[in-house]
């Protein structure tokens, strides 16, 4: 008999506090959970450690599933909570002294209801500003991407927003009483790591990183300057017009949502060497760009600057805003993101017309790869009727 279903970010509060209040984040993205059935009789300041209310009975009875009603649904929750509401008494003696987690923490440390680790990284970054905004509503005018394996694109608004092929719109799921909106790539550095790593030319493209000191990132850009000076490219850029990718490797998550989507490079020779593996990273990193490209064009925004925060870890600085909270250092989540937010450098949109001409037209192509696969789908899928 299973005592819980949690999150992984719930089960670690709970081993934490032994308190098992979920996260409306979790709940809500993940475990179907209705966040906003709170919407009409409770707000952050107020109360934000509530009774559930949002569970859907019939749906997991009509799955086979009416176990998890039981109780109140204490399997899967009876209570949900706000992203950084204190928990329980915060670290119990015993989670304080267990050897393996050594936190080097004291008991009673306030423990903060968690995010999933991409949305803790929306908190992390998403008031990261080069200059202090006093309109509050600002905030539902930006996306933060929070990369690593794969990529979110996380956006907040006061109205609830549906947006074909992008998850959502969940309430409060991030951000205390602001809808979250999410996209996603399935495959962005998990890419990026099989590009090079299944390359011929990987081997010794990490002796030569390693005989410099340098990553192996570095090196391909460096060598990507190398050529582009020796082949006179007009920019970085154009060392890629004969290769293109289609960086569905992993399936599409959004905006297509088609999890038969495969990846796709275009432009290969018998060519081994690591200038053409510089070159193949570069076609995938762009390909990475232009699908983020085709989420954003959904939302109806283009031509934005790029502000990376100063922190680089921003699930971890957005874990640490939840502790904050929970210690009672801020009033609230958004008040805490204000204070510990910050930019880093500011990147604008390129201002030369041949670079944008040059993108415009490898990103038409890249549009063009996934409709000729559906195409050769269509025709395979008739050749096996």
């Amino acid at each position: 008999m299973v005592f819980r279903w949690m999150d992984l970010s719930d089960w670690l509060s709970y081993r934490a506090t032994g308190d098992d209040t979920r996260s409306l984040c979790t709940t809500v993205c993940k475990w179907t959970y209705l966040g906003h059935a709170h919407m009409q009789h409770i707000n952050e300041k107020d109360s934000r450690d509530m009774e559930a209310c949002g569970w859907d009975d019939d749906f997991w009875e009509e799955i086979g599933l009416g176990d998890l009603v039981e109780g109140h649904h204490a399997k899967i929750g009876r209570s949900v909570a706000f992203p950084g509401h204190a928990l329980g008494s915060g670290l119990t003696p015993t989670a304080a002294k267990a050897r393996n987690f050594e936190l080097g923490l004291v008991a009673r440390t306030p423990v903060g209801t968690s995010l999933i680790d991409a949305h803790a990284g929306g908190v992390g970054v998403m008031e990261s500003l080069p200059e202090k905004e006093n309109d509050n509503e600002a905030i539902c005018h930006r996306m933060v991407l929070v990369c690593g394996t794969s990529t979110c694109h996380m956006a907040v608004s006061r109205d609830k927003l549906f947006i074909p092929g992008v998850w959502g719109p969940f309430w409060s799921a991030m951000i205390p009483e602001y809808w979250l909106t999410e996209g996603g790539q399935s495959a962005t550095g998990a890419l990026l790591d099989y590009i090079i790593e299944s390359h011929v030319a990987s081997p010794l493209l990490a002796n030569h990183a390693a005989s410099q000191k340098t990553s192996l990132f570095q090196l391909l850009n460096n060598i990507l300057e190398s050529m582009m000076r020796e082949l006179q490219c007009p920019f970085i850029a154009a060392l890629t017009e004969d290769t293109h990718v289609l960086p569905d490797f992993h399936g599409n998550r959004s905006p297509i949502a088609d999890p038969k989507a495969k990846g796709v490079v275009f432009g290969l020779t018998l060519d081994p060497s690591e200038q053409q593996l510089a070159r193949l990273y570069l076609a995938a990193v762009q390909a990475i760009a232009y699908g983020t490209r085709h989420i954003v064009e959904h939302c109806n925004a283009n031509g934005c600057p790029i502000i990376l925060p100063r922190e680089s870890e921003s699930v971890l600085l957005g874990a640490a805003i939840l502790g904050a909270v929970a210690a009672k250092k801020y009033t609230c989540l958004s008040e805490a993101m204000k204070a510990l937010n910050a930019a880093g450098q500011v990147i604008h949109p390129s201002t030369d017309s041949r670079v944008k001409k040059y993108h415009d037209a490898k990103y038409r192509i890249f549009r063009e790869l996934y409709q000729q696969q559906l195409s050769q789908r269509s025709i395979m899928a008739q050749a096996l009727a």
